[in-house]
């Protein structure tokens, strides 16, 4: 059973700059709400109460948001990594099996789903530890290897087993508590407890999915982020009820009380900002204009 999560929300966002400097990357829009809120609405389908996010970079954006949504926050002083991320937030999980999805990733898994299938692997074999959703690639591709039988056998460049398919780490994962005991106080879930776990003899299972997903770590993904968002409701522009827009804005997501003056197309323009020279692939803040 898994009745915990964490989302992991501290990184310094440095692929999305300059657009991290003016707010942490889990809160720039995607469509009509915050990354975040994406991410913690898929979660929920899964973990209904205990949801606990870390932060580091500009943890007061992030903060307010989270404790309206009565989301617990786990602050970082200093940088941890996503394993010490976890092991910090210990308490506020409890103990357990816990789901872990990185605050970067915009992805359509349903998460009951991962969990059944980590539950159902480990009711069949007891040296399991933890479950990651991939997407699967031929052999040799892609930054996990696994077998027909769903082990993980390659993470990054070590192998410990014959790789039968390779695939995609969507950074959506179930940790069990056996292995959350052995959480470095710093450091990385791969590195630094996933492939020891697998010298050991320990096991990895994989759960392959079809779902899209969304890593929007820089400016062109999270511009596509924006798109599929608008995709995704059939939509080939929206603006917030409060913007005004006297300009085409095609392909374009325009924030709450923007004022639009001038063409904005396939660009995302932030709350409370106002655009009066033409654009185009932009993202645009109070405080300046991005191009990608």
């Amino acid at each position: 059973m898994v009745d915990a999560a964490m989302v992991l929300c501290a990184g310094l966002g440095t692929r999305l700059r300059p657009l991290s400097d003016e707010l942490a990357k889990p809160m720039v829009p995607v469509g009509d709400r915050p990354a975040v809120a994406h991410v913690i609405a898929s979660v929920r389908l899964a973990v209904a109460s205990r949801i606990v996010v870390n932060v580091h970079h500009r943890p007061g954006d992030l903060r307010e948001w989270a404790e309206s949504e009565q989301i617990a926050v786990s602050e970082e002083r200093e940088l941890l990594g996503t394993a010490g991320g976890v092991a910090r937030a210990a308490k506020l999980l409890g103990e357990g099996d816990v789901l872990v999805w990185n605050g970067d990733i915009l992805s359509e898994l349903d998460p009951r789903e991962l969990i059944a299938a980590h539950s159902e692997r480990g009711a069949r074999d007891a040296r399991v530890r933890a479950t990651l959703a991939v997407h699967a690639r031929p052999s040799g591709e892609g930054n996990v290897g696994f077998d027909e039988e769903g082990r993980i056998v390659r993470l990054r460049a070590e192998r410990v087993g014959i790789e039968t398919h390779g695939g995609d780490f969507l950074g959506i994962h179930v940790l069990t508590g056996e292995l959350r005991t052995m959480l470095p106080a710093a450091g990385c879930l791969v590195g630094d407890l996933y492939l020891p776990a697998l010298r050991r003899g320990e096991r990895l299972a994989a759960y392959t999915t079809t779902a899209r997903f969304t890593d929007i770590g820089s400016l062109a993904q999270y511009l596509a982020a924006n798109a599929a968002w608008l995709a995704s409701r059939k939509l080939t522009s929206w603006a917030h009820p409060t913007a005004v827009v006297s300009a085409p804005i095609e392909g374009s997501v325009i924030g709450a009380g923007s004022t639009i003056t001038a063409p904005t197309l396939h660009s995302v323009v932030w709350p409370h900002t106002t655009v009066h020279s033409a654009c185009t692939h932009a993202v645009v803040t109070p405080a300046s204009t991005t191009v990608a």
